[in-house]
């Protein structure tokens, strides 16, 4: 589990085995992630006045987990943050499966928040340590990959089994699958600590002085004064707000409202990106490492204003022609996500600084969540008053909006 990797720069033996417990651990979280609002407001009759409290109780909890684990994650426990994060989520997951009343509900969706907020403090440091600099790029295409696959693969085995069984009696025990998967992350995070490189601990001589001491990392404040990381932060606000939220809220409406797909066809195109990301996650990430990262991001947007056109194309036609255009949108809106990833994180590392890493991440996490928050309803709103073709233009227009601050940061970042 150490952190030096193959000669080559490929990931070590420690990488792969907790990307196979990512895997697992968002497989089980896909189990229940779309059903939680369902399973609070009906099968506990808690209404959504229950949904919407957990639902701002894990929000508020994960935004003050993130800013207190960042500097915890700074100070070399990276992987004990991601521990006591996931064994969280583990505690989350379990509890929700046998609660009976608004409090557990609410104690459930803090220890969430916790879970998910200290995590995504914490997993961006564990990887630079685990991979050598050489291959950290496709390690975080990977890192992306195995979290949407996993989250995937749980949501259709999810769906498999409340088909075959009675929901009532079968969702409470989906979540506590969900919090057994979410076992192996916790263990892989915990032996990822145990096993770092010991670091010297030098006493000082007793003659030297302050200015012989290592600075203190920059706080907060001082990494929003920097202009990169300041323009790092919004654009990770307008990825998740106007790409990442938008698949899974509006475009599946625009599919099946505005142009009458049924259900089936919305889930085969969700499949379709699915599998896109799985295939060409490898060639696109290598051939993406002889792109600078600040020009690999701005492909991001790019490739997404593109995805989002060939939407608009599709309200257009019928038939075979719109079945193509369908599936390039899912093609060309992967390829993105593949862009995103294989960019962004370096980026984040590069601008925080080793030191700030926590940090930094931290912001991130705080800026994603800001995104998820937004992008829904706001996709929403604007689908509905618009139209369907004019829909479609319009989330092509937001991944124009990512594509202007991405052009900024590539001139800042100079």
């Amino acid at each position: 589990m150490n952190g030096t990797g193959q000669p080559d720069g490929r990931p070590g033996a420690g990488f792969h085995g907790l990307m196979a417990a990512l895997l697992a651990s968002s497989a089980g979280i896909g189990l229940v992630f779309p059903l939680t609002s369902i399973y609070i407001s009906d099968q506990l009759g808690l209404g959504g006045t229950g949904a919407g409290t957990y639902f701002v109780a894990m929000a508020a909890a994960g935004c003050a987990a993130a800013v207190l684990g960042g500097p915890r994650a700074d100070r070399g426990s990276a992987a004990a943050v991601g521990a006591v994060g996931t064994s969280s989520l583990v505690l989350s997951y379990a509890l929700l499966g046998v609660a009976g009343g608004s409090l557990p509900v609410t104690a459930a969706g803090l220890l969430a928040g916790v879970g998910y907020g200290l995590q995504y403090a914490a997993i961006t440091g564990v990887v630079t340590a685990l991979v050598p600099a050489a291959g950290q790029r496709r390690a975080f295409v990977l890192r992306h990959v195995m979290t949407n696959a996993g989250m995937g693969l749980g949501a259709t085995g999810g769906g498999l089994l409340l088909a075959a069984g009675r929901p009532a009696g079968t969702l409470p025990w989906l979540y506590e699958a969900a919090a057994a998967a979410s076992v192996p992350l916790a263990v892989l995070f915990l032996l990822v600590h145990r096993r770092r490189p010991a670091v010297s601990e030098v006493p000082p001589a007793p003659d030297s002085g302050a200015a012989d001491r290592e600075p203190d990392p920059p706080g907060y404040r001082a990494l929003l004064r920097s202009r990169p990381i300041a323009l790092l932060m919004l654009a990770q606000a307008l990825f998740a707000t106007a790409g990442f939220t938008q698949i899974e809220a509006t475009v599946p409406l625009l599919l099946h409202h505005g142009m009458g797909i049924g259900l089936a066809g919305v889930s085969a195109v969700t499949a379709g990106n699915a599998l896109v990301l799985l295939l060409l996650q490898h060639p696109v990430a290598r051939r993406l490492e002889a792109l600078a990262e600040e020009a690999a991001l701005i492909a991001a947007p790019l490739l997404w204003c593109a995805a989002f056109g060939a939407g608009a194309l599709a309200t257009a036609t019928d038939g075979t022609a719109r079945t193509a255009l369908l599936a390039a949108f899912a093609a060309l809106f992967a390829i993105g996500e593949i862009a995103y990833s294989s960019a962004f994180f370096p980026l984040l590392v590069r601008f925080s600084g080793p030191a700030s890493l926590g940090r930094g991440s931290a912001l991130s996490s705080l800026a994603w969540s800001t995104g998820t928050a937004v992008g829904p309803p706001l996709g929403i709103a604007v689908v509905t008053a618009t139209g369907t073709g004019t829909g479609w233009l319009a989330l092509a227009a937001g991944a124009a909006a990512v594509l202007a601050v991405t052009l900024l940061l590539r001139r800042a970042a100079r």
